[in-house]
């Protein structure tokens, strides 16, 4: 019997992390054979080279598409995504896959699935089905899902929404947050080690902080991540720890601020392009708290008993744990939601947080589904329709 071809493809230090125990699952598993290929900000320096994370995991990279433009202005990832359509293209008439499986909304798998789409290939989707309202993402999200066949759907109100879309319903699965499967499967690093190998003493209190653009709020980046760094100042007692922005509109002025920052803050404060899966979980279990607008501190922070201040829209939409303080993106509103962060009342609280997203074993769930579901005759897509009551008269 021919093994399964699963074609794996990521583009991003988050989204290998996610997708880690999947690509370990499948690399496994009999009957399978993995197909992983590389591309987007793992393959640049400026963003950390951080394919070298892949490799140093064991994993074989099968094939390393480079696709990003120097530019992150609308025309510079516009250029990327054609890149990426065109290379992609003859990636998989030289593979050959029974299926590709992407993870999440970012642009560079726009151009992953359109291209597997023309190539006559099915796709598997995860993290389908959500809504972030601050990013264009989410319109990439929900057409990736239209060009996809199979799904794997976090919660069970987004496998609703999936089907809601038209996918059929017995092509919908809902499996959890595959990200929180490394929760439990990574060893982390203890406190020391931790503070060793970020050259920072976490001391009393400590924020990981994350910020990415708000792409659908052009020219406000700067200002609205400005009110944040301002915020950051006035608690002189807090020491950070930044991770620097993805490639996306703006995001090279944001790691300029960020290293503006660090420098005047040197004391209490350092910046990473990537801080690779061991050290991010570590760090995200071991400070007192998160902050920015990134997607982590609602899905994984929420496991590890860690509260999370959200700014602003980008992941506004997304279901969310009772661990999530939200806050408009100005100086006073960030403040008082960093001081309900460290209010006694509501770190205790934290203790009793149910995560929405941790069904337990996304990852093998989702292997499992690739390894075994049929995949004659999925190609060519009925639209499932859902009833609706008619509005009365």
């Amino acid at each position: 019997m021919v093994n399964r071809r699963i074609c794996i493809v990521t583009g991003s230090r988050a989204e290998y992390g996610l997708l880690y125990w999947v690509i370990k699952g499948v690399n496994e598993s009999l009957g399978l054979d993995l197909q992983l290929v590389v591309t987007g900000m793992h393959l640049s320096p400026e963003f950390g080279e951080t394919y070298q994370y892949i490799e140093d995991d064991g994993f074989n990279i099968t094939r390393k598409v480079d696709m990003l433009s120097p530019s992150d202005s609308s025309v510079g990832i516009s250029e990327s995504i054609g890149r990426g359509t065109i290379a992609f293209g003859q990636v998989f008439e030289d593979l050959n896959p029974d299926i590709v499986v992407l993870l999440g909304d970012r642009f560079e798998l726009l151009a992953v699935a359109s291209a597997a789409l023309v190539s006559r290939l099915p796709i598997a989707h995860i993290h389908g089905g959500e809504i972030t309202e601050g990013a264009f993402d989410e319109a990439i999200r929900h057409a990736i899902t239209k060009m996809s066949h199979l799904h794997f759907a976090s919660t069970e109100i987004y496998r609703t929404r999936i089907i809601q879309l038209g996918e059929i319903p017995d092509h919908v699965f809902t499996v959890g947050a595959p990200g929180i499967d490394n929760v439990r499967g990574l060893d982390c690093l203890d406190k020391q080690s931790l503070e060793r190998d970020l050259c920072l003493n976490l001391g009393e209190r400590s924020l990981l902080v994350t910020w990415h653009p708000v792409t659908w709020e052009p020219g406000l980046t700067e200002v609205q991540f400005q009110h944040l760094l301002d915020a950051l100042q006035k608690f002189s007692n807090i020491n950070l720890i930044f991770t620097k922005a993805n490639a996306d509109n703006e995001g090279r002025r944001i790691n300029d601020m960020i290293d503006s920052f660090v420098e005047k803050n040197s004391s209490r404060a350092v910046a990473f392009a990537s801080l690779g899966q061991t050290r991010y979980l570590s760090t995200l279990k071991l400070v007192s708290g998160v902050i920015g607008n990134s997607s982590s501190g609602i899905i994984e922070a929420p496991s590890v008993g860690t509260g999370t201040v959200n700014i602003g829209s980008r992941q506004r939409g997304r279901v969310r744990a009772s661990s999530v303080i939200d806050c408009e993106s100005n100086f006073v509103s960030i403040v008082a939601a960093i001081e309900k962060l460290f209010d006694p009342l509501f770190r205790q609280s934290i203790t009793n947080t149910s995560n929405p997203y941790d069904n337990g074993g996304a990852s093998e769930k989702i292997v499992d589904v690739l390894r075994s579901h049929p995949l004659d005759n999925i190609l060519k897509k009925k639209f499932f329709d859902v009833s609706f009551e008619k509005p009365c008269l």
